[in-house]
């Protein structure tokens, strides 16, 4: 679900969010007069990022086979994943040293550059570079919002807008797929590309004069401005390069490819090392516990979710609608779940809730593939998925809680963003496995899409198991 998954980036720039610049004048709720202009232009800046991340995961498969580049399907969402990582560290300190503003407009601007990239590419390398700039620019986006929120919006009304921006995911889920595969059958996949930075028009129109108001500049007017963490950015860099040039190397599946998998590595892991809590790879018990499986479910789920279009359209011939509509209901059942794991009653049970919700997605993921038989309706898609949503719903919602449980408050923001890189690189990774599995096995029967599917339902698995692991040794 694209950056779905990001909310908890904006805590990379902890001291925004920690300061909150609400004015005494801030009454009312989210739609009062003081607010609503502000809340409708953010709310809108994520709707349009979510109807951008389920309308065009309805098309790539339309875009994949025109540019002759269904085997390279893989690198067209791993290399948005791949940038938003480096735009996301940018933003936390662009933020905090200057304000959201120039951050939230750049992102925006990126985002939408991106897009009309891809929408007039001819070849799929110019395609998949349009993706990762429209990455970077969405990292920068998704954490600037959430900036403003810390500084424009007293502490009692954080949690209704953050409401707002999950109810924005729901109805893209619903309409998203339904409307960009009209267009795509219609008007052609590449208007779904030009379509959307028209859109943005207006909520930028009504979010940024708004945000240059209340929460413009540094937090703290006479400290000066701060440099920048350059350490910080050259690590989010060294993982989006090495990150990409793994990419490369499994997609290429040559000999001499090994050459840039072994660099990609080297830049990789050392940087990934420096960024995670010690004793992440190892699942040691606690908080690393809790970053590895914020990973290991968002990477399995999103590698699997990505095929899954591509599966129903040139597998059991279904038009792109159709296929991107048999996501629909996920968003329904994800909002779902993560009202269940916010009730109070539930806390108790929290690491039950989470193995519950690891052994629905591994499920989910398990069940995907069995569509490759013609006998199996193909609403079995659907309904698999929706249950797969559901868990994931209650698996990252109480990741971010248990993040913020096991984090001394000097801790929060530099703990948040290992969350983040864990999810980013997963997505990374995890993509780039499925889509060399993919393409070594041709791209095109059965086969390749179980070489898929199964794998990342086995990571899932290994999800459950770590989410035993999660309460620290000394509790």
């Amino acid at each position: 679900m694209g950056l779905t998954l990001a909310p908890m980036a904006a805590l990379d720039s902890s001291d925004s969010v920690v300061a909150g610049m609400a004015r005494p004048e801030d009454q009312g709720g989210v739609l009062g007069r003081a607010h609503r202009a502000l809340s409708v232009g953010i709310v809108s800046v994520v709707l349009l990022i979510a109807f951008e991340a389920t309308a065009i995961g309805t098309v790539m498969p339309v875009a994949a086979r025109e540019l002759d580049g269904v085997s390279l399907y893989a690198f067209a969402f791993s290399g948005y994943f791949t940038t938003s990582l480096t735009g996301m560290v940018l933003a936390g300190q662009w933020a905090d040293r200057r304000g959201p503003l120039a951050a939230l407009a750049a992102g925006i601007g990126a985002f939408a550059g991106g897009l009309v990239v891809s929408g007039t590419a001819q070849v799929m390398w110019v395609f998949i570079l349009g993706r990762a700039v429209q990455g970077f620019g969405g990292g920068l986006v998704i954490v600037a919002v959430y900036v403003v929120v810390g500084r424009a919006y007293p502490e009692r009304l954080r949690p209704a807008i953050m409401a707002g921006f999950a109810a924005a995911w729901v109805v893209p889920s619903i309409v998203g797929p339904l409307a960009a595969g009209a267009v795509a059958e219609h008007l052609g996949w590449r208007w779904v590309f030009l379509g959307i930075p028209l859109l943005v028009l207006l909520p930028l129109g009504l979010a940024l004069p708004q945000i240059r108001r209340r929460a413009g500049g540094p937090v703290d007017h006479d400290a000066g401005t701060p440099a920048f963490d350059r350490r910080r950015i050259r690590l989010a860099l060294a993982v989006s390069l090495g990150a990409g040039l793994v990419q490369y190397a499994a997609q290429d599946l040559r000999p001499l490819s090994l050459v840039p998998g072994v660099l990609g590595a080297a830049l990789l892991v050392p940087a990934v090392l420096r960024l995670l809590p010690k004793g992440t790879y190892r699942a040691v018990r606690g908080l690393p516990s809790v970053v590895l499986l914020r990973g290991l479910s968002a990477g399995s789920f999103i590698a699997a979710e990505s095929f899954v279009p591509l599966m129903l359209v040139t597998q059991r011939g279904l038009s792109p609608t159709l296929a991107g509509f048999s996501l629909a209901a996920g968003g329904l059942t994800w909002a779902a779940a993560s009202w269940v794991q916010s009730r109070d009653r539930m806390e108790p049970y929290r690491e039950r809730l989470m193995t519950f919700g690891m052994v629905l997605v591994a499920a989910a993921i398990a069940v995907a593939p069995a569509v490759l038989v013609p006998a199996v309706p193909v609403w079995t898609v659907a309904v698999a998925w929706g249950f797969g949503c559901f868990g994931m719903g209650l698996v990252i919602s109480s990741t971010s809680v248990l993040l913020l449980k096991l984090s001394a408050p000097a801790e929060a923001g530099a703990n948040s963003a290992a969350l983040q890189i864990s999810d980013a690189l997963s997505n990374v990774v995890l993509l780039a496995a499925a889509g060399a599995a993919f393409a070594a096995l041709g791209s095109t029967g059965a086969d390749a899409f179980a070489a898929v599917f199964l794998p990342m339902a086995g990571v899932a698995v290994v999800g459950a198991w770590v989410t035993t692991r999660l309460r620290a040794s000394a509790e």
